[in-house]
């Protein structure tokens, strides 16, 4: 390529309320005028659609949160010429734990015994018969909010109390597998770029850092590395993430994988490199990362290291002197791969949403009627005694405002983004959703959650 006008023309997508991944500065050299465009939920498909139309944008780069997962499928239909990176295929594993387990099962990757329910009287049957512990998470959203949505369940009363509590739906349940660490890796073009481990503090059992692990970069075991190569190509993505538990008894089972992930700012540079090589047909240079990079780079203080920017490495070019050559590193196991572009849906909605596709029998309620109603993990037998328990704007502010933590500001956020008809279908059935408000972490959504479930209860 070299004629400059034939570049495509690039659009960095944006969403309100959601931590921006890139920044142009991370396309360095990049000539053409590189676009943004922004997503403000709600009722937005439309123009936006005609805004990316407006620009003239061929391709789209950035990530999807689960709670925009859905209306971007339907975008990226109405956009047929417009090229998102990365896909919506590679990015199916953002929306939900479920969805990472479906994209497990058809590559076989090993995983822990996972079970999905969506009829509640199946999941009770399971836990009934079942043996403990297990492991019960949210599904919805790749990330588990520093694992403050994992729970370990010891038996059959405690599974169902928590879901009593916790009303997560569908019901995901994992066995417990005791961990010696895990292992975050990191891959760009299917290559290992990062890769870094979690251990659990002595006697607990969750790796996060944010619960006390700790991390280290030393000697990542190779076998992890082809794992998460594995995932990344079965994927097709352009950058993957994954989380790769090392068990007690030595085997290894992927925990989480997405495109979605906490990169340093140096790491999300070699994303735009490969991009910016992978979409000029070799104009630009391949990014070259060499393989275990992480064990110098992580002996920097990590507070110097979030601010460095466009590391760069030569490649190496070995010299002789008698005949004989170190070739202990095999770099060229794991070179950087051109993703291949598919135009055709791997994971069609229609087929796989089954969040919104499994409706279990219930009441009927008309949203302008902005009545509380059971959340289809709440349904039973006596779902017909529930009475409708209505609210109007200024009562929605109102509870809001009575959460600790909940200021004036936010409520007005909240209210802005999703309206009051809007946050009661979201506290009744989706809470994680409110999480797009600036500000609004799993703390605050579970005081949120409690209270509502307090000031809303229907009477009987």
């Amino acid at each position: 390529m070299t004629k400059k006008d034939s570049l495509p023309k690039i659009g960095l997508l944006y969403l309100d309320y959601v931590l921006r991944f890139f920044d142009k500065s991370n396309f360095k050299g990049w000539p053409d005028k590189i676009e943004q465009v922004t997503y403000h939920w709600g009722n937005d498909k439309a123009r936006f659609i005609a805004e990316v139309k407006r620009k003239n944008i061929d391709v789209l780069i950035g990530n999807i949160p689960a709670t925009a997962y859905e209306a971007f499928r339907e975008i990226a239909k109405a956009l047929p010429n417009v090229r998102f990176l990365p896909s919506l295929d590679s990015q199916f594993s953002n929306k939900s734990k479920e969805n990472v387990t479906h994209f497990c099962r058809k590559y076989n990757l090993p995983t822990p015994h996972t079970e999905i329910f969506y009829i509640p009287e199946k999941a009770k049957q399971y836990l009934a018969n079942t043996q403990y512990p297990k492991i019960i998470k949210r599904s919805y959203g790749p990330s588990n909010y520093g694992g403050y949505f994992v729970h370990k369940v010891d038996s059959y009363e405690e599974a169902a109390s928590l879901l009593s509590q916790k009303r997560y739906y569908p019901a995901y349940v994992q066995d417990f597998v005791p961990m010696e660490a895990d292992i975050r890796v990191m891959l760009i073009g299917h290559k290992p770029v990062c890769a870094f481990w979690r251990r659990p503090p002595e006697g607990e059992w969750l790796t996060n850092t944010s619960q006390g692990g700790s991390m280290d970069y030393q000697d990542v075991p190779k076998g992890v590395l082809e794992l998460a190569a594995r995932a990344s190509k079965a994927a097709n993505a352009e950058y993957w993430a994954c989380d790769i538990a090392l068990g007690k008894d030595g085997k290894l089972r992927i925990l989480e994988c997405a495109t979605a992930f906490a990169a340093f700012p140096y790491i999300r540079d070699w994303i735009g490199q490969y991009l910016m090589w992978l979409l000029s047909d070799g104009r630009f240079a391949k990014p070259n990362i060499p393989l275990y990079n992480w064990e110098e780079l992580g002996k920097i203080d990590t507070r110097l290291l979030r601010t460095m920017r466009h590391i760069g490495f030569s490649r190496y070019k070995p010299s002789q002197d008698c005949g004989e050559q170190f070739s202990r590193l095999d770099e060229y196991n794991y070179p950087i791969l051109d993703t291949t572009y598919r135009p055709d849906e791997e994971w069609p909605s229609e087929m796989w949403n089954f969040q919104d596709n499994f409706k279990l029998h219930g009441i009927v309620v008309p949203a302008k009627a902005q009545s509380l109603i059971p959340s289809n993990d709440e349904v039973s037998t006596e779902l017909n005694s529930y009475q409708d328990v209505q609210f109007d704007e200024a009562q929605i502010r109102e509870i809001l405002s009575q959460v600790k933590g909940v200021g004036s500001k936010m409520v007005e956020e909240i209210m802005a983004t999703f309206g009051a008809i809007g946050v009661v279908e979201a506290l009744n059935t989706k809470p994680e959703q409110l999480c797009v408000v600036k500000n609004l972490k799993d703390k605050k959504l579970e005081k949120i959650v409690n209270h509502w479930q307090q000031v809303a209860k229907p009477c009987h």
